[in-house]
């Protein structure tokens, strides 16, 4: 899978999900160099990126007086809205989106829905264990009755994609840790497939 490429339809919406700590912003970084430091979505050729931790950094400080609950849901909504207008727009859109329970995966679904144009999932798959390294080293470790309702929404969405229904997505693939350190890039278009690379939204095929 050494220089590996994952390909996408134009105008698609991937969501990019995994457990809190597997390394979905770590993967955003180093494929499309941001620095970590955005509050806003990044255009990198044809798709825009957004980082939900971009949405936390645009009110960070600002909601100080706000109930944790109230703060995390506007947090939520911004980035929401984000992709939303990123997809009105007819941009092609990669989005971290730490959670994956049901309700939320349907209604990216209809966002894109509604925006004529599918969701697709790109699963990083961690143990639980690799995900809390991943944690501390960030120094922010979800607690711990939170991070055990993510892991059974995590391996309840991972066996559904394993048996061959990635529902609501119209496609998903799941990758681990090793397989996304070799991935080179993700692109979104329709052109002639090069080599190396795993087309989602059509016939799937890898070489490598």
């Amino acid at each position: 899978m050494r220089g590996a490429r994952l390909r996408f339809p134009p105008g698609s919406l991937v969501i990019l999900t995994g457990l809190p700590g597997a390394g979905k912003t770590t993967l955003l970084r180093r494929l499309y160099a941001l620095s970590g430091t955005e509050s806003g979505p990044v255009t990198v050729g044809t798709a825009v990126v957004i980082d939900s931790a971009q949405a936390k950094r645009h009110w960070h400080g600002r909601l100080r007086r706000v109930p944790g609950s109230v703060r995390r849901a506007l947090v939520f909504a911004t980035h929401v809205g984000r992709i939303r207008r990123a997809l009105t727009g007819g941009r092609s859109v990669i989005a971290h989106n730490r959670g994956c329970g049901p309700y939320v995966l349907r209604g990216f679904a209809w966002l894109a829905r509604r925006h004529r144009t599918r969701l697709y999932l790109l699963l990083l798959d961690a143990s639980p264990e690799a995900a809390l390294a991943g944690q501390r080293t960030r120094g922010r470790v979800v607690a711990s009755r939170t991070f055990a309702r993510h892991q059974r929404r995590w391996a309840g969405l991972v066996a559904r994609v394993k048996n061959g229904d990635p529902g609501p997505a119209a496609g998903a693939l799941i990758v681990d840790r090793s397989e996304a350190a070799l991935l080179e890039a993700i692109t979104f278009d329709d052109g002639e497939r090069p080599r190396e690379i795993r087309t989602i939204g059509s016939a799937p095929d890898h070489d490598g």
